[in-house]
């Protein structure tokens, strides 16, 4: 499958023609100089913030729902984050298996190292599993191109290696990113991907809290995105993502709407 084209977006040529304006403007008239600096100090401050808009298309393309043709054949993905989990997420994939529903597991490169054999398994069971970075760190967003080579690299490696082909689709740590990353992923040709419904399971543990943030998101090419790993826990200690799960699948197969993976709703 060819890479994913890279266009610089409209935000990034508006930012380094203002750059340019600026500094023009300062060698033509040295008096403008706190103009000019102020103008560059907000566009830094536009395009930081931009990054930190999970959902926003400002910094290249970005899957927020699925492609119109997955929408009209009335299909969803459920999105996985975080894993493997040796605990959370065989139940998981139990669930999915009780309901014959597919899903798209976006795993943690050090995170299938240590559980390989439970990556194949999502693989084997028709799963998806895609990349999520190798270290999940949590200033992703601040590290420059070599180093978002180094990590987006390092976790199509460990995943190709692990489950036997490379990811096609990427999910931030948190969904956060800046302007290097766009590049980086059409090198090594992934698209990227937020989602249209999430429900904070991870911090979140009041299951119909998540559930009704959920559902009122479920439509036609809805990216709903759960965690198996870091999940949080109910007052009872079951991980939310299982209380959550199986009123989701419920609620979709009775609006006629059906789970498939990226990959699938892809082609």
């Amino acid at each position: 499958m060819p890479d994913p084209a890279w266009h610089s977006p409209p935000l990034v040529r508006a930012s380094i023609a203002l750059h340019l304006l600026a500094l023009i403007a300062v060698i033509a008239a040295p008096r403008l100089w706190p103009w000019a600096l102020a103008t560059a100090i907000a566009n830094h401050l536009l395009v930081v913030a931009v990054g930190l808009w999970p959902r926003s298309h400002w910094l290249g393309p970005n899957w927020t729902l699925l492609p119109a043709a997955s929408a009209a054949r009335n299909e969803i993905a459920l999105t996985i984050d975080d894993g493997p989990d040796p605990v959370v997420t065989p139940q998981v994939l139990a669930l999915l298996d009780r309901y014959a529903t597919r899903a798209t597991f976006f795993c943690i490169g050090i995170q299938a190292e240590r559980h390989p054999d439970l990556c194949r398994e999502i693989v084997r069971r028709g799963h998806a599993v895609e990349n999520h970075s190798q270290q999940h760190f949590h200033d992703f967003s601040l590290l420059g191109p070599r180093g978002l080579m180094r990590e987006l690299q390092a976790s199509q490696d460990t995943l190709a290696r692990i489950c036997g082909q490379h990811p096609l689709f990427f999910r931030a740590p948190a969904g956060l990113r800046n302007l290097f990353l766009a590049p980086v992923l059409a090198r090594l040709g992934l698209r990227l991907t937020s989602w249209s419904a999430r429900g904070f399971d991870t911090r979140i543990n009041d299951p119909e809290r998540v559930k009704r943030s959920l559902l009122r998101g479920l439509r036609a090419g809805a990216i709903l995105l759960l965690h198996d790993g870091h999940a949080a826990r109910t007052a009872g200690g079951i991980p939310v993502i299982l209380e959550v799960l199986p009123a989701v699948l419920e609620s979709a197969a009775a609006a006629g709407l059906r789970p498939v993976t990226l990959r699938e709703a892809l082609s």
